[in-house]
C-alpha cells in the first residue's frame, strides 16, 4: 500500500534547481555538486 501524502518522485527531480534552458555545463556542475554533497 502506498503513502498518499508523499508524491511519487519524477526521474528529473534532481534537476529542479536548474534554470530553464540550462546547458550541459550547468547540468554537469549541478550533478557534480550533488555527488560531492552525498559523499560527505
Amino acid at each position: 500500500m502506498s503513502n498518499m501524502d508523499e508524491p511519487e518522485p519524477h526521474p528529473d527531480d534532481h534537476l529542479d534547481e536548474l534554470e530553464d534552458g540550462a546547458g550541459c555545463t550547468e547540468i554537469w556542475e549541478k550533478l557534480s555538486e550533488q555527488r560531492e554533497s552525498a559523499a560527505d
